[in-house]
């Protein structure tokens, strides 16, 4: 073999090591060693508030409390029946945890054992399924697969250690479609042991998403229900009940979004930022592999958490930019009269209805300023199909919105009311002098 043959061969075989190991290399960058999270996690002590973890907040809701027995958390779950004002004038008998709905959002830390004790006080059969969480099969919650129903009456445990960090869930796990559509469910937050320095922040929101059919005039849920919904809620609010979020300007913000809605998935948009979608149920995504949006898609049965700095001040909306899931107790059932002219009509009706008048021939927008003057009655227990009074008009906007309010300087993080905006910066009529100037 002369010399040139011979560098060729060396080189050829070069190549091929290396793309073998190359290969290798893929092999392994490609499949965890588990999809589990660590297998026999060390028990740790337990990650205090304030300490080892800043606590979520969610609005119109609370985190269940907890305490610590031979070095494991302790918590009590209490299913049972429970009134639920999901805006101002509406309320339903729903099913919840601990005297509220959704149920109170659970905290916890990386490598914490916790323990968990399910009362159940409803009439019904019942388990609690840990959405998304690492744990032994025996205490995943599926009623009649991993355990038996807990019998109303009856008090079940649940004990695991914590081995992931990331935003979760839980919601009953047995007769999912009755329960769940009942209000059985609640937000489930680990925070890591050792955070990233980057994984501070000053606010931190958990909003859990969700969908009811609650007809006019009746106050309880209807869990037969497949496509129809006509309450749509963040936190078991819908506008005007829904709490604002309220940041200073330059906080860092963290908004854990949860969807446990029956059939929707939910664009949710924030108006005056982007956002980079950071993590999901399945973990925190690669650094590399963020990038900017205005608009996060949670889909149902997922969580999506979005970071981003409140770098403008002002009141900014966020909300489902399915443009039904802004409504309130609309139906799909309703005729479409955009465009008629209704006054004959009116005219005829009236003799057997004196109050009688049609709505929506210039769409549905003055709905709610009809009722709210009293011009127009609503069946008891039910609201306008849009909004509240805003700064300015009324806000057409009901169901899944909410408002996000950043401020300059606050002395704290109640609600600060409606922004004040600076002279010059507010769209108004336009002057005749810049129509001229301008349109010609």
């Amino acid at each position: 073999m002369n010399r040139r043959n011979l560098l060729k061969t060396g080189a050829l075989a070069g190549g091929a090591i290396a793309l073998g190991a190359s290969r290798t290399n893929a092999a392994e960058s490609r499949w965890e060693q588990s999809y589990a999270g660590p297998p026999n996690p060390p028990m740790l002590d337990p990650g205090l508030p304030d300490k080892d973890y800043t606590p979520v907040i969610t609005p119109s809701g609370t985190s269940l409390a907890w305490k610590v027995v031979d070095r494991v958390k302790v918590y009590h779950l209490i299913a049972e029946e429970v009134s639920n004002e999901f805006a101002p004038g509406l309320k339903a008998k729903c099913w919840g945890y601990n005297g509220q709905v959704h149920g109170p959002t659970i905290e916890a830390v990386e490598g914490d054992r916790i323990r968990i004790y399910v009362t159940n006080r409803l009439k019904a059969p019942t388990t609690v399924h840990w959405h998304g969480v690492f744990l032994p099969a025996g205490m995943d919650g599926v009623g009649g697969l991993t355990q038996r129903a807990i019998q109303p009456g009856e008090t079940f445990k649940y004990e695991w250690t914590v081995r992931q960090s990331g935003t979760f869930m839980y919601h009953s796990h047995h007769d999912e479609m009755t329960q769940m559509a009942m209000g059985m469910m609640g937000m489930m937050i680990f925070h890591p042991r050792k955070p990233q320095p980057d994984y501070a922040v000053e606010r931190d929101f958990a909003i859990m998403l969700s969908e009811w059919r609650i007809d006019p005039g009746t106050a309880t849920p209807n869990p037969n229900e497949m496509s129809d919904f006509n309450v749509l809620t963040m936190n078991a609010k819908c506008y005007p009940g829904t709490e604002p979020l309220v940041a200073k300007l330059g906080d860092r913000v963290r908004i854990r979004l949860g969807n446990l809605s029956a059939m929707d998935h939910h664009p949710i948009h924030l108006h005056g930022h982007f956002f980079k979608i950071t993590a999901t149920d399945g973990g925190q995504i690669p650094l590399s592999a963020q990038q900017p949006e205005t608009t996060a898609l949670v889909p149902v049965g997922a969580t999506r958490d979005i970071e981003f700095v409140a770098s403008e001040p002002g009141d900014w909306a966020m909300h489902c930019h399915m443009t039904h899931h802004v409504m309130n107790q609309m139906g799909h059932d309703f005729p479409n009269v955009v465009g008629i002219n209704k006054d004959r009509l009116d005219r005829k009706i009236r003799p057997l209805l004196p109050n009688y008048m049609t709505m929506g021939e210039h769409g549905m927008g003055e709905h709610g300023i009809h009722v709210e003057s009293g011009h127009m009655a609503v069946p008891k227990n039910s609201i306008p199909m849009v909004g509240a009074y805003g700064p300015f008009d009324y806000i057409t906007m009901g169901g899944m919105f909410t408002i996000l309010k950043v401020r300059e300087h606050l002395a704290n993080y109640d609600d600060p009311g409606w922004y004040q905006y600076p002279p010059g910066t507010v769209a108004d009529v336009a002057p005749e002098e810049d129509l001229r100037r301008d349109l010609g």
